[in-house]
Protein backbone atom coordinates (compact mmCIF):
# COMPACT_ATOMS: atom_id res chain seq x y z
CA UNK A 1 0.00 0.00 0.00
CA UNK A 2 1.45 3.05 -0.86
CA UNK A 3 1.15 6.10 1.57
CA UNK A 4 0.23 9.73 -0.23
CA UNK A 5 0.95 12.83 1.72
CA UNK A 6 -0.80 15.82 1.25
CA UNK A 7 0.51 18.36 3.28
CA UNK A 8 -1.06 21.64 2.29
CA UNK A 9 0.61 24.61 2.99
CA UNK A 10 -2.39 26.29 4.90
CA UNK A 11 -4.35 28.74 2.84
CA UNK A 12 -3.76 27.31 -0.54
CA UNK A 13 -7.21 25.01 -0.97
CA UNK A 14 -6.48 22.03 1.51
CA UNK A 15 -9.79 22.48 3.24
CA UNK A 16 -11.42 22.21 -0.11
CA UNK A 17 -9.41 18.69 -1.05
CA UNK A 18 -10.64 17.31 1.80
CA UNK A 19 -13.99 18.25 1.63
CA UNK A 20 -14.02 16.58 -1.80
CA UNK A 21 -12.36 13.62 -0.50
CA UNK A 22 -14.87 12.84 2.40
CA UNK A 23 -17.42 13.51 -0.63
CA UNK A 24 -15.98 11.05 -2.87
CA UNK A 25 -15.45 8.26 0.13
CA UNK A 26 -17.46 5.34 -0.97
CA UNK A 27 -16.23 5.81 -5.44
CA UNK A 28 -12.67 5.83 -4.28
CA UNK A 29 -12.36 3.11 -1.77
CA UNK A 30 -14.13 1.27 -4.55
CA UNK A 31 -11.03 1.59 -6.52
CA UNK A 32 -8.67 0.77 -3.53
CA UNK A 33 -7.78 4.61 -2.54
CA UNK A 34 -8.48 5.16 0.95
CA UNK A 35 -8.47 9.19 2.70
CA UNK A 36 -7.45 10.21 6.33
CA UNK A 37 -7.99 13.64 6.92
CA UNK A 38 -8.03 16.15 9.64
CA UNK A 39 -11.20 14.48 11.79
CA UNK A 40 -9.27 11.10 11.76
CA UNK A 41 -5.21 12.59 12.10
CA UNK A 42 -6.27 15.31 14.83
CA UNK A 43 -8.16 12.75 16.84
CA UNK A 44 -5.56 11.24 18.91
CA UNK A 45 -3.44 9.12 15.81
CA UNK A 46 -0.73 11.39 15.73
CA UNK A 47 -0.59 12.16 19.29
CA UNK A 48 2.70 12.17 21.00
CA UNK A 49 4.73 11.67 17.46
CA UNK A 50 5.97 15.68 18.33
CA UNK A 51 7.22 17.20 21.36
CA UNK A 52 4.72 18.31 23.71
CA UNK A 53 4.89 19.26 27.31
CA UNK A 54 2.83 17.41 28.31
CA UNK A 55 4.06 14.83 31.14
CA UNK A 56 5.05 11.35 29.70
CA UNK A 57 3.97 9.61 33.41
CA UNK A 58 6.33 6.53 33.01
CA UNK A 59 5.09 5.82 29.26
CA UNK A 60 6.92 6.03 26.27
CA UNK A 61 4.59 8.55 24.55
CA UNK A 62 7.00 8.05 20.96
CA UNK A 63 6.91 4.23 21.10
CA UNK A 64 3.30 3.80 21.78
CA UNK A 65 2.59 7.07 18.79
CA UNK A 66 4.16 4.61 16.18
CA UNK A 67 2.62 1.63 17.63
CA UNK A 68 -0.87 2.89 17.13
CA UNK A 69 0.09 4.59 13.95
CA UNK A 70 1.16 1.42 12.24
CA UNK A 71 -1.20 -0.32 13.90
CA UNK A 72 -3.86 1.50 11.86
CA UNK A 73 -1.83 1.38 8.32
CA UNK A 74 -2.40 -2.27 8.43
CA UNK A 75 -5.80 -2.29 9.43
CA UNK A 76 -6.11 0.03 5.80
CA UNK A 77 -3.63 -2.56 4.24
CA UNK A 78 -6.19 -5.52 5.29
CA UNK A 79 -8.73 -3.59 3.84
CA UNK A 80 -7.36 -4.13 0.51
CA UNK A 81 -6.34 -0.32 0.02
CA UNK A 82 -3.92 0.14 -2.77
CA UNK A 83 -3.20 3.73 -1.68
CA UNK A 84 -3.88 5.58 1.45
CA UNK A 85 -4.20 9.65 1.33
CA UNK A 86 -3.24 11.34 4.46
CA UNK A 87 -4.29 15.02 4.10
CA UNK A 88 -3.48 17.10 6.96
CA UNK A 89 -1.56 20.51 6.46
CA UNK A 90 -1.19 20.75 10.21
CA UNK A 91 1.65 18.06 9.68
CA UNK A 92 4.00 20.98 8.69
CA UNK A 93 3.76 22.99 10.86
CA UNK A 94 0.99 25.89 12.15
CA UNK A 95 0.14 29.03 10.44
CA UNK A 96 0.73 30.75 14.15
CA UNK A 97 4.72 29.54 14.40
CA UNK A 98 5.01 30.75 10.79
CA UNK A 99 3.57 34.28 11.75
CA UNK A 100 5.36 34.61 14.92
CA UNK A 101 9.15 33.58 13.21
CA UNK A 102 8.51 36.02 10.55
CA UNK A 103 9.64 32.79 8.12
CA UNK A 104 7.08 30.13 6.76
CA UNK A 105 7.35 26.56 8.42
CA UNK A 106 10.53 27.04 10.22
CA UNK A 107 10.47 23.39 11.43
CA UNK A 108 9.19 21.34 8.61
CA UNK A 109 11.94 18.86 7.98
CA UNK A 110 12.26 17.89 11.90
CA UNK A 111 8.97 17.74 11.87
CA UNK A 112 8.25 15.47 8.68
CA UNK A 113 10.88 13.69 9.73
CA UNK A 114 9.49 12.44 12.90
CA UNK A 115 5.93 11.22 10.62
CA UNK A 116 8.07 9.68 8.46
CA UNK A 117 9.73 7.54 11.13
CA UNK A 118 6.10 6.88 12.70
CA UNK A 119 4.77 5.32 9.20
CA UNK A 120 8.18 2.36 9.02
CA UNK A 121 8.50 3.22 5.22
CA UNK A 122 8.70 5.78 3.23
CA UNK A 123 5.88 7.33 1.74
CA UNK A 124 5.54 7.16 -2.10
CA UNK A 125 4.46 10.75 -2.96
CA UNK A 126 4.11 13.72 -1.16
CA UNK A 127 2.10 17.14 -2.58
CA UNK A 128 2.50 20.10 -1.57
CA UNK A 129 0.61 23.41 -2.94
CA UNK A 130 2.08 26.74 -2.44
CA UNK A 131 0.76 30.60 -3.49
CA UNK A 132 2.33 33.57 -3.81
CA UNK A 133 3.28 35.14 -0.68
CA UNK A 134 2.21 38.51 -0.58
CA UNK A 135 -1.00 36.96 -0.46
CA UNK A 136 -0.34 33.69 1.63
CA UNK A 137 0.66 35.78 4.39
CA UNK A 138 -2.30 38.48 4.02
CA UNK A 139 -4.26 35.15 4.24
CA UNK A 140 -2.63 33.62 7.24
CA UNK A 141 -2.66 36.72 9.16
CA UNK A 142 -6.35 37.29 8.73
CA UNK A 143 -7.47 33.95 9.61
CA UNK A 144 -5.11 34.11 12.95
CA UNK A 145 -7.05 37.76 13.84
CA UNK A 146 -10.21 35.85 14.05
CA UNK A 147 -8.89 32.74 16.13
CA UNK A 148 -7.77 35.69 18.92
CA UNK A 149 -4.13 36.30 17.90
CA UNK A 150 -3.43 40.18 17.82
CA UNK A 151 -3.00 42.12 14.38
CA UNK A 152 0.66 42.14 13.99
CA UNK A 153 2.70 45.07 14.45
CA UNK A 154 4.46 46.94 11.60
CA UNK A 155 7.66 45.82 12.32
CA UNK A 156 6.47 42.08 12.43
CA UNK A 157 4.85 42.84 9.23
CA UNK A 158 8.53 45.16 7.34
CA UNK A 159 10.37 41.63 9.19
CA UNK A 160 8.34 39.05 7.17
CA UNK A 161 8.65 41.44 3.95
CA UNK A 162 12.48 41.47 4.27
CA UNK A 163 12.69 37.38 4.75
CA UNK A 164 14.59 35.27 2.46
CA UNK A 165 13.10 32.73 3.40
CA UNK A 166 10.60 31.22 0.26
CA UNK A 167 8.75 27.99 -0.96
CA UNK A 168 12.09 27.05 -2.52
CA UNK A 169 13.73 26.75 1.00
CA UNK A 170 10.91 25.30 2.33
CA UNK A 171 10.77 22.63 -0.09
CA UNK A 172 14.18 21.70 0.66
CA UNK A 173 13.82 21.05 3.94
CA UNK A 174 10.88 18.67 2.85
CA UNK A 175 13.22 17.02 0.65
CA UNK A 176 15.75 16.71 2.72
CA UNK A 177 13.21 14.71 5.38
CA UNK A 178 12.15 12.78 2.82
CA UNK A 179 14.63 11.75 0.83
CA UNK A 180 13.24 8.33 -0.63
CA UNK A 181 9.67 10.18 -1.44
CA UNK A 182 8.74 11.62 -5.11
CA UNK A 183 7.50 15.49 -3.96
CA UNK A 184 5.20 17.22 -6.64
CA UNK A 185 4.23 21.17 -6.45
CA UNK A 186 1.07 22.20 -7.24
CA UNK A 187 0.32 25.96 -7.49
CA UNK A 188 -2.80 27.70 -5.69
CA UNK A 189 -3.64 29.83 -9.03
CA UNK A 190 -4.32 26.78 -11.04
CA UNK A 191 -5.47 24.37 -8.44
CA UNK A 192 -7.25 26.30 -5.98
CA UNK A 193 -10.62 25.59 -7.59
CA UNK A 194 -10.20 21.88 -8.75
CA UNK A 195 -9.91 19.50 -6.16
CA UNK A 196 -10.65 16.64 -8.61
CA UNK A 197 -7.12 17.87 -10.14
CA UNK A 198 -5.61 17.80 -7.26
CA UNK A 199 -6.78 14.21 -6.57
CA UNK A 200 -5.54 13.41 -9.98
CA UNK A 201 -2.09 14.30 -8.97
CA UNK A 202 -1.77 13.11 -5.49
CA UNK A 203 -2.86 9.34 -7.03
CA UNK A 204 -3.53 9.06 -10.40
CA UNK A 205 -7.15 8.73 -9.82
CA UNK A 206 -9.35 10.61 -12.18
CA UNK A 207 -12.43 12.72 -10.37
CA UNK A 208 -15.84 13.28 -10.49
CA UNK A 209 -15.77 17.79 -11.08
CA UNK A 210 -18.40 18.78 -8.80
CA UNK A 211 -21.10 20.95 -10.51
CA UNK A 212 -20.82 23.42 -7.94
CA UNK A 213 -17.97 23.33 -5.80
CA UNK A 214 -17.87 25.11 -2.68
CA UNK A 215 -15.18 26.99 -1.37
CA UNK A 216 -14.54 26.14 2.12
CA UNK A 217 -12.39 28.34 4.23
CA UNK A 218 -11.95 31.70 2.90
CA UNK A 219 -10.22 34.41 4.01
CA UNK A 220 -12.27 36.60 6.00
CA UNK A 221 -12.99 40.13 4.83
CA UNK A 222 -12.23 43.18 6.35
CA UNK A 223 -15.62 43.80 7.81
CA UNK A 224 -15.36 40.64 9.19
CA UNK A 225 -11.69 41.30 10.57
CA UNK A 226 -12.85 44.53 11.84
CA UNK A 227 -16.12 42.86 13.83
CA UNK A 228 -14.39 40.70 15.18
CA UNK A 229 -11.62 42.88 16.81
CA UNK A 230 -14.49 45.04 17.87
CA UNK A 231 -16.42 42.37 19.96
CA UNK A 232 -13.16 41.53 21.55
CA UNK A 233 -12.43 45.08 22.48
CA UNK A 234 -9.53 45.86 20.43
CA UNK A 235 -8.79 48.85 18.44
CA UNK A 236 -10.38 48.04 14.69
CA UNK A 237 -8.23 51.20 13.21
CA UNK A 238 -5.14 48.86 11.85
CA UNK A 239 -8.26 47.27 9.53
CA UNK A 240 -9.43 49.29 6.83
CA UNK A 241 -13.05 50.23 6.18
CA UNK A 242 -15.28 48.67 3.70
CA UNK A 243 -15.63 45.42 1.85
CA UNK A 244 -12.89 42.83 0.33
CA UNK A 245 -9.86 41.80 1.67
CA UNK A 246 -7.57 42.92 3.58
CA UNK A 247 -3.44 43.62 2.62
CA UNK A 248 -1.76 44.56 5.15
CA UNK A 249 1.43 44.58 3.58
CA UNK A 250 2.60 48.15 1.71
CA UNK A 251 3.23 48.33 -2.05
CA UNK A 252 7.01 47.98 -1.46
CA UNK A 253 6.58 45.00 0.80
CA UNK A 254 3.71 43.60 -1.31
CA UNK A 255 6.67 43.85 -4.48
CA UNK A 256 9.36 41.98 -1.99
CA UNK A 257 6.81 38.98 -1.34
CA UNK A 258 5.91 38.94 -5.28
CA UNK A 259 9.33 39.04 -6.10
CA UNK A 260 10.29 36.10 -4.14
CA UNK A 261 7.35 34.18 -5.52
CA UNK A 262 8.70 34.90 -8.89
CA UNK A 263 12.19 33.52 -8.21
CA UNK A 264 10.10 30.32 -6.51
CA UNK A 265 8.64 29.66 -9.52
CA UNK A 266 11.73 30.03 -11.46
CA UNK A 267 13.58 27.59 -9.69
CA UNK A 268 10.71 25.21 -10.02
CA UNK A 269 10.03 25.67 -12.99
CA UNK A 270 13.65 24.90 -13.92
CA UNK A 271 13.61 22.05 -12.16
CA UNK A 272 14.09 22.45 -8.64
CA UNK A 273 17.29 20.87 -8.79
CA UNK A 274 15.61 17.60 -8.64
CA UNK A 275 13.80 18.03 -5.60
CA UNK A 276 10.52 18.48 -6.33
CA UNK A 277 8.41 18.22 -9.74
CA UNK A 278 6.07 21.68 -10.56
CA UNK A 279 2.72 19.98 -11.63
CA UNK A 280 0.38 21.78 -14.12
CA UNK A 281 -3.42 21.63 -14.53
CA UNK A 282 -4.16 19.10 -18.10
CA UNK A 283 -7.12 21.40 -18.52
CA UNK A 284 -5.34 24.38 -19.16
CA UNK A 285 -4.42 24.88 -22.56
CA UNK A 286 -0.90 25.34 -23.41
CA UNK A 287 1.11 27.60 -25.92
CA UNK A 288 2.12 25.92 -29.04
CA UNK A 289 5.15 26.02 -30.71
CA UNK A 290 6.91 29.30 -31.90
CA UNK A 291 6.89 30.31 -35.98
CA UNK A 292 9.94 29.46 -38.13
CA UNK A 293 12.34 32.08 -38.46
CA UNK A 294 12.00 32.43 -41.68
CA UNK A 295 8.34 33.29 -41.14
CA UNK A 296 8.28 36.06 -38.39
CA UNK A 297 8.58 38.95 -40.69
CA UNK A 298 5.48 40.68 -42.08
CA UNK A 299 4.38 40.22 -45.89
CA UNK A 300 3.79 37.06 -48.77
CA UNK A 301 5.36 34.73 -46.33
CA UNK A 302 3.09 35.16 -43.01
CA UNK A 303 -0.28 34.74 -45.10
CA UNK A 304 -1.89 32.10 -46.57
CA UNK A 305 -4.51 33.14 -48.85
CA UNK A 306 -5.46 29.13 -49.97
CA UNK A 307 -6.34 28.90 -45.93
CA UNK A 308 -7.68 32.34 -45.05
CA UNK A 309 -5.61 32.03 -41.99
CA UNK A 310 -2.90 33.96 -40.82
CA UNK A 311 0.52 31.88 -40.61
Amino acid sequence: MDIILHLGAHRCASTSFQQYMRGQGEVLREQGLGFWGPYRTRGGLFAGLLPSPQPARGRNVLARAHGRVRMHLELARQKGLRQLVISDENMIGSIHESIWCATPYPAIGEQMARYAEAFGTAPRRAVFSIRSQDLWWASAIALTITRGYPVPTAALLEEISQGMRGWRDVITDLACALPETEIIVTPFEQFAARPEAVLNVVSGTKGVREKNPLWRGRSPDRRTLRQTLAEAGIDASPIPEGEGRWQPFDAVQTARLRELYADDMHWLTAGAEGLATLAHDPTRIQTGSSLRAGVMTEGSGTYDSGQKRMA
